[in-house]
């Protein structure tokens, strides 16, 4: 009886064992200092209009070994908007857009990674603004992985780009005469936390 014990033991050892990944994905935070997205649409066609947001934070797990275990977070306070003129950051802020006195932050959670090259992948993930949750997919791509060289720490920097159409969050105010595409152009860089 002791040696049927011992063999379902070492069974459910080994299949413990071949289960269990074999690469623990590491975990990263944002460096705010270096969490920028910015955005750009058409004004009425006279010009396109610049603004960014700032200083943010979130966090991110990397799985170098299988990309598809990777994952981003992150929520952006309205506060860390940037437009470049007082006027329109309070009208962006004003119930006409992102009504921040209800809805203080955009959020996002990524839901899937895939790998499309050796430095890039597509991530689509949840998006909410304005209490509104929609998928979003953009493209990726990774800069640098390695030792920062003032911090002595594992580093990573990513870059990625998409267009959204703000109507589809309810930020439709003088479209389509003001532009409903508005495109991201985004840069992380990432500190290693385990």
């Amino acid at each position: 009886m002791k040696t049927l014990k011992a063999s379902l033991a070492g069974l459910a050892l080994m299949a413990s064992a071949i289960t269990m990944p074999a690469f623990a994905a590491d975990q990263y935070k944002f460096d705010a200092s270096h969490a920028q997205i910015l955005f750009s649409y058409d004004h009425l066609g006279f010009s396109t209009t610049y603004g960014m947001f700032s200083g943010f934070d979130g966090t991110a797990t990397l799985d170098m070994d299988n990309l598809a275990n990777s994952s981003v977070e992150t929520t952006i306070g309205l506060d860390k908007m940037i437009t470049g003129w007082e006027g329109r950051d309070g009208h962006f802020k004003s119930p006409d857009f992102f009504n921040a006195a209800e809805f203080p932050a955009v959020t996002f959670k990524s839901t899937k990674i895939e790998p499309t090259g050796d430095m890039t992948a597509k991530m689509t993930g949840d998006l909410t603004i304005l209490g509104e949750t929609k998928p979003v997919t953009m493209d990726v791509k990774l800069n640098k992985i390695g030792e920062h060289p003032v911090k002595k720490v594992a580093w990573a920097g990513f870059d990625a780009t998409t267009t959204l159409k703000r109507t589809e969050w309810g930020l439709g105010k003088f479209a389509p005469f003001v532009g409903d595409e508005v495109n991201l152009v985004i840069s992380i860089e990432l500190e290693k936390t385990n």
